[in-house]
Parts: structure tokens; sequence; C-alpha cells
């Protein structure tokens, strides 16, 4: 097990009618001005937004709002919410939705406080040194963004796609309200579950030894992942389903599943460029990139995807064909993903080999010559998988 630092000062509320709590949590943690941050609209149709907004004005504290984010959320409405903190002088962010509204808060978070670009952060040419403080009330299980370091942003022009972590952008306080949920889309739904269990991936697949606690946990969230799915596809409002795959979404990405290992993260990095090209779901495009990443690299670690195979896709073992045990695992998983209706392809999701020069040229803008840390993958590699993916 390799040395590591783990620290997770968010404060999770969790449960039913726990939204009405967010003025308590908003007063604890001293707030004075917040910005209410949403998507396009869903939260006030569905009545949540009015909900937020009582529990706020009966703590008397003043609060202004900015609507709009969408999926791979851009850094035009980012510049728009600087801004605005930096002139109505907002001192919280608070994010209500899912992986996109956080992320954008937490950018947010960091321009206000930055005289400069907040790019700069994302193109590493400066370090986050403080941020305004982020509260989140979640209403979408996927990216684990309400209690994890990262925050991944679209660059419109020109066209770029890239996270950026720091621990400052662990938020204050994250409420998890399974029932909030429960009218998701299927597709939505599905591609959340993809997307947790990419984190998970990201951190399983490595190269560090000795990891069998971490290991074990995360085989476990796994398995609780897919059972809990078949679940909520049939009955989308059973509560306990869907409260179970909240709290694997969040501790899929909060870290606990990574200390004392190195993580990988080459999926994300290829499936980053089919997001911000073609503006797909990420969970999707991750449902397509996974098993294509897995092929290729199956041969530099056959143990570990035995393994894999074995703890969680329920493969039955054979010592002798190990690399068959392997691609059965994948091959199971593939039609997992094809369960939930998710695309495994390029065909799928309308793009075609002729697209791949372009993915690998931005990929490369984005990482350099190399991506990876489980097998660290050339430009080269890139392309190969990006073809495996055109089946």
């Amino acid at each position: 097990m390799d040395n590591f630092i783990f620290q997770s000062p968010t404060k999770f509320v969790f449960g039913k009618n726990t939204e009405t709590q967010v003025g308590t949590l908003l007063k604890e943690s001293n707030a004075k001005k917040v910005l209410v941050h949403y998507g396009t609209g869903s939260i006030k149709r569905s009545g949540l937004f009015d909900r937020v907004i009582k529990a706020i004005n009966e703590v008397g504290i003043d609060y202004l709002e900015l609507g709009g984010v969408v999926p791979n959320p851009r850094d035009t409405l980012v510049y728009k919410g600087i801004e605005l903190c930096k002139k109505e002088q907002v001192d919280f962010i608070l994010a209500v939705g899912g992986g996109s509204v956080i992320d954008s808060a937490k950018a947010i978070s960091a321009g206000a406080l930055y005289d400069g670009d907040f790019w700069d952060f994302f193109d590493r040419l400066e370090q986050v040194k403080e941020t305004l403080k982020v509260g989140v009330v979640l209403t979408i299980h996927a990216a684990g963004s309400e209690g994890s370091t990262s925050s991944i942003i679209t660059k419109t022009s020109p066209l770029r796609k890239k996270g950026l972590n720091t621990e400052l952008f662990r938020p204050v306080f994250a409420i998890i309200n399974p029932e909030l949920t429960f009218t998701l889309p299927t597709y939505q739904t599905a591609a959340g579950i993809v997307d947790m269990m990419s984190h998970i991936f990201e951190r399983y697949f490595t190269k560090s030894k000795n990891v069998i606690l971490v290991d074990r946990l995360s085989e476990a969230t796994m398995v609780t992942i897919i059972e809990a799915a078949k679940v909520i596809i049939k009955n989308p409002t059973d509560y306990e389903a869907r409260a179970t795959i909240c709290w694997a979404s969040t501790i899929a990405h909060n870290g606990s599943l990574g200390v004392g290992r190195g993580s990988d993260w080459a999926t994300h990095r290829l499936e980053h460029e089919l997001s911000a090209m073609y503006d797909i779901t990420h969970g999707a495009g991750l449902a397509v990139m996974i098993p294509a990443y897995m092929r290729y690299t199956v041969k530099s670690d056959i143990q570990r995807y035995r393994r894999f195979a074995i703890k969680v896709m329920k493969v039955k073992d054979n010592k002798r064909k190990p690399l068959k045990v392997a691609m059965l695992g994948i091959d199971r998983l593939e039609a997992f993903f094809k369960s939930l209706n998710m695309p495994t392809s390029f065909k799928e999701i309308n793009m075609s080999i002729d697209d791949i020069p372009k993915l690998v040229e931005n990929l490369y803008v984005n990482v350099g010559e190399r991506v990876g840390n489980y097998q660290t993958l050339t430009m080269e590699d890139a392309k190969k998988i990006y073809e495996l993916a055109c089946k």
C-alpha cells in the first residue's frame, strides 16, 4: 500500500426531506450572501427550488440566483457567475443539481477570488489558493462531485474540456435526498450508473500492490451498484435502491476507494474528447470507451482483470485460461451497459472512424504525449483504443 493523505471535510446530510435543512446548514457555515446555482429549470418545475428558497428565507440569509447550467458545463456561464459573485459580494455558492451544476459552482468559487482568468487554473498556469465556500443539494446520482476534489469544465473557444483537482473544491456540506432522483429520466439514471462505476475503475485498475482492503471495498461497491441498478431500471421509485445508488455514487469519487494506490484516469481523458466535440452525455461516452480501453489493456495485467471478472462480474474461474476469464468479465460488463440501454460503440453515438484523428489531436493538446498510469498510453495507443470503439 502506498503512502496517502485522506481528508473529507464535507458534512453529508442524507435521507428524506433533508433539503429542508439547507437554511440551517448555510447559517452554520456563516453564509451571509448566497448564489443559488442550478440547471435549466427542472428544480423550479419540481418545486425543489421553492423549498430551498423557503429554507434560506427562514434563516434570513440574502440570496441571488444563476441558472442555465447544461451538461458538460461551459466556461461562459462560469464567467458570468464569477462576475456576479464579485459584483454582489457573494460569500457562498449553493449548487442545486447534479455534477455539472456542482462543477460549475466550484469553478466559480475559485474564479470569484482571483483577479485573472479562472481558466489559468485549468491550464495549470496558476494554483488555486482560496475559494468561496460551496454547498450542495444533490438531484442526480452520478458524478460524485458532491464529495470530490474535482471540477470539469468545457471551454467553448477554442473547444477544450479539462478537469481540475484541489482539496479546496470539497463542498462544505452535501444534502442527499434519494427521493429527489425518482423522476430522473431512465437514460440519465443509466448514464449516472456508468459514470460512478467508471470512478471506481480508474482507481481499481492500478499498479499499486497489497491494496486488498480497498480492492474488496471497491468490488463490493461495484457489485452493489449493479444489483441496485437492476432494481431501479424496473422500479424508479424504489427508495432503498435509490438510496444505495446515491451513497455509492458519493463514495465512488470522494477518494476513499483510492487510498494507498495510484489511479489512472486515461479512460476519462479519452472520453472527455468525445463529450467536448459532440456534446454527448459523459456517462454514455464512458460506456463506449470503457470496454474498448479494457480490451486494449487487458494483457498488460491479466490477473487484475481476471480478479475483476470473478469478484464483480461473477465469471466462473478457470486458472488455466486466465485471459479467457478476463475477457468474459469485460464482455459481461459491456452486456450490463447494454442492459441499461447505454451505447457501447461510436456508431451508436453517431460518430465514425473519420473523427479519430481530430480526437487524438485534441487529446494531445490537453494531456501531451502520454496519458494514464495503469498502462501509460501514447497517442498511437489512444488512436487504437478509439478504433476499437468503432466496432
